[in-house]
């Protein structure tokens, strides 16, 4: 009886790249694919590349069938519509896979046939918004952050689309491309890729009578996200494209962060023959990742399981690091911590003090169980301490270089006129290189074919790993060392272009759709901020109210909505405690005022701008 034959679902593990280096790194370190910002109009201002370093970056992705996907993500202005057109003409020469946009006036231009991802900055919440982008010609959807696993599985339900997940790293505490309050204090905006990022300030709250009830401290800085233990969940749940934040972090974060979600990822494929990578090559890793020690501010699953109590960084917006333990004995000088941590000299080391404001010294050295380090006058016994710089794991870091190998079969053939070297690799794809020498037998066969052996053994720095190695020889026969290391290293040239050339991207013309938008709002929160994204909604059924924020700033605008609840995290929710009153609350940072409202049915927390001036914005 014939088995049926089961699906296999590839799974994608998305890394950031700020620039080349940390785009390479991220391949190198297990990424199935990285994503990456334009030359302009990418969502992080300060992350862009040229299109040189872009075309790198995917030329040495596509050895491995790794993609790249660029993101263009940020509202356009009219003026700029033809410079995006030019822009995204010029990525598609450069053989990138896909870019991410979040202004639907992109989709109306002249676009060459590359696919186009919808950004979380689009506001992917619900089944009919996915449901909405799919049929729209999206090939792949950022989901909010935010989501439960139940509400991505009704996503999954109503879609057939690939769905994309954060799974560690910042998190923005307002529904990605619904916050506008860095735009409405410092005229940055986020949705134009110049945050300022107000949600890491301190605030104090009040109530309406202007009693003080915190006074401050961080109210809306997030810890960062660590969805580690439910990588299977998201799996069952339909996501299939797993990604870190972080197009702003440095080399080190993408190769300890990649390594990490790379062995977690393989130890659920390898037990699972239903699911793959969906690339090619193995990693290697010298070093022991651990995604606290290169940037951490506490870790959170977020919403995914449902409302967690404390997901906030209260007292600080900084990476804290790898938590230590405590402190047990302090002396001017010198202190001693609890049994089983280590210090190395240069270590950075941070604290919050007895006021829980965040201090911080580097290790000087240590004797016995005794560290020393300077300006320790407000550690005091007790003192929870944190890591936020390990010098050794900083140096294996940045000694992790190329760990990535493409494994392959090689068969050293005897010709009529020399011999014949092969090589098939993983994937299939084969090439072999002939040459002509001087068939001199061997005098010591068993000598002759180990060195043979040795010689093609010997891969070195390259991108292949033998998993055999097969000799065809009619008899034993004396090959010079060198010889056979420069049939190799030709070889390899020849393999890595082959892979090279035999990369298929996908190819789609974004097609012209006109099916209905699903609940439009009646306010500025669709962000259109150019004629052609207006056309896009007026072709599926939208009547424009307001303007893009950035174009119009109403007095009184909400500028952000968000799922984290100050009221809930301050032991106040009126469905949690039935003392506390439902009152709204006033936020304060400086000369800036917010009013606070409370969605209670949707568990959904608002923040209005008490200024009372409209602004028009050129």
């Amino acid at each position: 009886m014939l088995q049926e034959k089961r699906s296999v679902t590839s799974l994608e593990l998305l890394a950031p790249a700020k620039d080349l280096e940390c785009g390479i790194a991220a391949i190198n370190h297990g990424a199935d694919a990285v994503y990456t910002g334009a030359p302009k109009f990418g969502a992080r201002a300060a992350a862009g590349n040229s299109l040189q370093d872009i075309a790198r970056l995917t030329e040495y992705a596509h050895i491995f069938n790794v993609k790249v996907y660029v993101a263009l993500n940020t509202l356009l202005y009219d003026h700029e519509l033809s410079e995006a057109e030019k822009l995204i003409q010029q990525l598609y020469q450069t053989g990138v896979d896909a870019i991410i946009i979040q202004d639907m006036g992109i989709t109306q231009l002249n676009l060459p046939p590359i696919a186009i991802h919808a950004s979380t900055q689009t506001d992917n919440r619900t089944p009919e918004k996915v449901k909405f982008l799919e049929d729209a010609g999206f090939e792949q959807v950022v989901l909010a952050r935010e989501l439960t696993l139940n509400e991505i599985k009704e996503i999954r339900k109503s879609t057939k689309v690939p769905l994309e997940f954060f799974i560690h790293g910042a998190l923005c505490v307002s529904y990605s491309g619904q916050c506008y309050m860095s735009h409405a204090t410092t005229k940055r905006s986020a949705n134009r890729g110049e945050c300022s990022q107000p949600c890491r300030l301190p605030y104090s709250l009040e109530n309406k009578q202007g009693n003080p009830l915190v006074k401050n401290q961080h109210l809306l800085s997030l810890k960062d996200l660590n969805n580690t233990n439910h990588l299977l969940d998201l799996i069952n749940a339909g996501i299939s494209s797993f990604k870190i934040e972080g197009r702003l972090k440095d080399a080190a974060y993408v190769k300890n962060v990649t390594s990490w979600y790379r062995q977690q990822l393989d130890e659920i494929i390898d037990s699972d023959s239903s699911l793959a990578r969906s690339s090619s090559g193995r990693v290697s890793i010298p070093f022991e990742p651990s995604p606290s020690k290169t940037f951490s501010r506490g870790f959170t699953t977020y919403f995914l399981n449902g409302r967690e109590v404390n997901i906030w960084s209260l007292h600080t917006p900084k990476s804290l690091g790898e938590k230590l333990g405590r402190v047990v004995t302090i002396s001017r000088e010198y202190f001693i911590v609890e049994d089983g941590i280590s210090f190395n000299n240069g270590d950075g080391v941070c604290f919050l003090n007895k006021s829980k404001q965040l201090k911080g010294f580097r290790i000087s050295k240590t004797i016995g169980n005794k560290v020393y380090a300077d300006d320790i006058k407000e550690l005091y016994s007790g003192a929870m301490l944190y890591r936020n710089h390990d010098q050794l794991f900083e140096k294996q870091l940045n000694n992790s270089k190329e760990n990535r190998r493409i494994t392959m079969e090689l068969t050293l053939i005897e010709t009529e006129d020399g011999i014949c070297l092969q090589m098939t690799d993983e994937d299939g794809l084969r090439s072999e290189i002939r040459k002509k020498i001087k068939k001199e037998p061997a005098r010591n066969e068993e000598m002759a074919l180990k060195s043979i052996r040795d010689q093609l053994s010997k891969w070195g720095n390259t991108i292949f790993n033998p998993s055999s190695i097969k000799l065809q020889l009619l008899q034993p026969l004396f090959i010079p060392a060198a010889e056979i290391n420069a049939i190799r290293r030709e070889l390899t040239e020849i393999h890595q272009t082959k892979r090279i050339n035999s990369y298929s991207r996908q190819e789609k013309v974004f097609p012209k759709t006109s099916h209905p938008y699903p609940d439009a709002p009646e306010d500025f929160s669709l962000n259109i901020s150019n004629h052609l994204a207006e056309k896009f909604y007026n072709l599926h059924g939208v009547k424009i109210t307001e303007p893009a924020f950035e174009i119009k700033s109403p007095a009184g605008a909400k500028l952000m909505t968000t799922r984290h609840c100050i009221r809930y995290a301050n032991n106040s929710c009126p469905k949690e405690n039935p003392k506390a009153t439902p009152e709204n609350l006033i936020l304060k940072s400086g000369n800036n005022s917010y009013e606070l409202k409370f969605d209670c049915k949707k568990c959904e927390m608002h923040i209005f701008d008490l200024d009372t001036k409209q602004t028009k914005n050129g």
